[in-house]
């Protein structure tokens, strides 16, 4: 396995923001890529550049003391890594990108999504484009590290190590940083040891509808506490929150959403899952391939207006993706042969999809019925939406 993949994409995405805009956010959870992306751009660009992260003290205190001058002065491109420690920055930002007379334009780092957008959409709104920086997806790693992806994660540090116990000793310290020092980074006052408890909740629940009422009496807390650390660890790109379609359709609907745990690594190290032997043993393997097949086709597709649908009754979609006002369906199914269910023909009739398509692991696309296919997760990026 070699050591560097490229992400070329992405690398596109946001040089091409950077001849459009003022300002270009990379938005994406910790160590997930996002340095060295930013380090690509860079050795890329033409002219000077200047790099602040403010991780790092005398950063912090740089653009704390005179950050007008500072930035306003700068030439060439500007980067700024993990800019949620300062939000006040963005207020600073505005009047910069708004001078037809600046010489530099911006590129912002964020592992904080809520943070970021709620500061982004006071100062730097038509001001700023935004590039979302997942893990490797598998159109980057290629087909035959598929198995490799899903069991490890996309996490470039857990995907690339040397082996099973090179990426659980990484997985756990990741974890152990994330709650003791990330979180209480963003001003967070939550137990690292609660949140913790509830990450691995979550886990046992990946997959499935969000019940506060269940977690909360689970933690002996309230509901409002579980309902703030959801938010915390989507805000964190953690976890992906789901939300249902409903309309007047004359049936009972969930409107409750779905959780899943963004990194299929991640999981199945809450989980203490170390090795392919024994996910496929476990009772969440299923729902472990249904969120690693989630997390590609919204990286293959993008992540907005996406949703599941289901019925009281028991019909469902596991995602449906709302494209130019036309619906899009996708099952993702664990198996070597996917066939048709009943309720794959009543979402087809009652969300009028375009298309329904069912992703499994194997190798060949084959019809399945009027409408529906059968396409192996390694071509999803092919699905004509």
């Amino acid at each position: 396995m070699q050591q560097y993949i490229p992400r070329a994409n992405l690398l596109f995405e946001t040089t091409r923001g950077l001849s459009e805009a003022p300002a270009v956010a990379l938005l994406g959870a910790r160590q997930v890529g996002k340095t060295t992306l930013a380090q690509q751009v860079v050795s890329t660009c033409d002219g000077p550049s200047a790099v602040y992260d403010l991780e790092v003290a005398a950063a912090r205190e740089a653009l704390t003391a005179t950050p007008e001058r500072l930035l306003g002065r700068s030439e060439g491109l500007v980067v700024i890594d993990e800019i949620q420690r300062m939000p006040q920055l963005f207020e600073t930002l505005r009047p910069i990108c708004d001078d037809q007379e600046r010489n530099c334009v911006f590129l912002l780092l964020g592992s904080a999504s809520w943070d970021l957008i709620r500061g982004v959409s006071e100062t730097l709104a038509g001001r700023i484009l935004f590039v979302d920086v997942g893990g490797f997806s598998l159109g980057e790693v290629g087909p035959r590290h598929q198995d490799r992806l899903w069991m490890r994660g996309g996490f470039p540090p857990a995907f690339l190590a040397r082996d099973a116990a090179a990426w659980s000793r990484w997985m756990q310290a990741f974890t152990r940083t994330f709650l003791e020092r990330d979180i209480p980074g963003l001003g967070s006052r939550v137990s690292p040891t609660a949140l913790g408890r509830f990450w691995r909740m979550l886990a046992h629940r990946h997959g499935q509808q969000w019940n506060a009422a269940e977690l909360a009496r689970s933690m002996d807390v309230g509901v409002g506490t579980v309902n703030r650390y959801r938010d915390l660890l989507a805000g964190a790109f953690m976890i992906r929150v789901l939300p249902p379609w409903f309309e007047n359709l004359g049936k009972r609907l969930v409107k409750s959403p779905k959780v899943y745990l963004r990194d299929s690594g991640i999981l199945h190290s809450l989980l203490g899952l170390g090795d392919p032997a024994r996910l496929a043993m476990h009772p969440a393997y299923g729902a472990s391939w249904e969120g690693f097949a989630l997390e590609q086709t919204l990286i293959a597709h993008g992540a907005g207006d996406a949703y599941f649908y289901r019925t009281q009754r028991g019909a469902e979609l596991d995602l449906m993706l709302l494209r130019s006002g036309r619906r899009w369906g996708f099952e993702f199914k664990c198996s070597d042969a996917p066939r048709t269910t009943k309720s794959m023909h009543i979402v087809m009739k009652d969300l009028g999809l375009e298309h329904l398509w069912v992703v499994y692991p194997g190798d060949l696309e084959y019809p399945l019925a009027d409408g529906i296919n059968a396409m192996p997760l390694k071509r999803v990026h092919s699905a004509g939406l």
